[in-house]
């Protein structure tokens, strides 16, 4: 999936965590001339634009990226509650609407809606389980909105037990399926990726991944509930 076109630049913090906590990428545009000079090689995949603090440039460059030979679509317009009536005479610039202070879950669904409706483009691949999501295309991973910085093996862990929540693997079973049957190293190799996921978790989801004694590790809740 293109990175979403996000106005301003900086984006702000609340819709920045939303995207991230979505899987979606984008790039954020301070001028009207970097919506060209930035833009990906296959386009823009979408808009989501900030009105609150600048509303005279925000809808300028709406007008800018729907006026084009290949207007962009979909656009999502983040509005002020007072700003409602700046909407009026103005519904050519705008697929969808969001008045801020929103959660993520409503900024997510919207663009998702979007997305469906208007068959311009597609969620990027999630893996989402509770409050973690892990976005395949663009390798990265989050955890209740938060970014994780992992190495590419936590990375590989952390996929491949979560594609499979419930199921205990042994060490041996971890090392043959993520490092390969080609790789020599011993089951301590396993025990340190677990440590250092459980740590980038945080203490308050270091169990979602769980020792089964005697056996190995489990990802998740089985489907006995413990």
């Amino acid at each position: 999936m293109e990175p979403l076109l996000v106005y301003p630049a900086p984006a702000p913090p609340a819709l920045a965590q939303g995207l991230d906590a979505g899987g979606y990428p984008w790039k954020a545009v301070g001028r009207h001339d970097d919506v060209e000079d930035m833009a990906p090689d296959d386009g823009w995949s979408g808009a989501v634009v900030c009105a609150e603090d600048d509303a005279e440039g925000a809808f300028g460059l709406c007008r800018t990226v729907r006026k084009r030979d290949l207007p962009l679509s979909p656009l999502l317009v983040i509005i002020g509650g007072h700003q409602l009536d700046d909407l009026e005479l103005r519904e050519d610039l705008f697929d969808d609407f969001v008045v801020s202070p929103f959660r993520a879950g409503e900024l997510e669904a919207r663009l998702k809606h979007l997305f469906w409706r208007t068959g311009t483009g597609t969620r990027p691949e999630l893996i989402e389980y509770g409050p973690l999501v892990l976005n395949l295309e663009t390798y990265q991973a989050a955890i209740t909105g938060k970014s994780l910085d992992l190495t590419y093996m936590e990375y590989e862990l952390l996929k491949f037990l979560a594609t499979h929540p419930g199921k205990v693997f042994t060490r041996e079973m971890l090392l043959s399926r993520v490092w390969g049957y080609e790789y020599y190293g011993g089951a301590r190799t396993v025990d340190v990726h677990v440590r250092r996921l459980r740590a980038k978790l945080g203490e308050e989801h270091a169990n979602l991944i769980q020792t089964v004694r005697s056996v190995g590790y489990r990802f998740g809740q089985s489907r006995w509930g413990v």
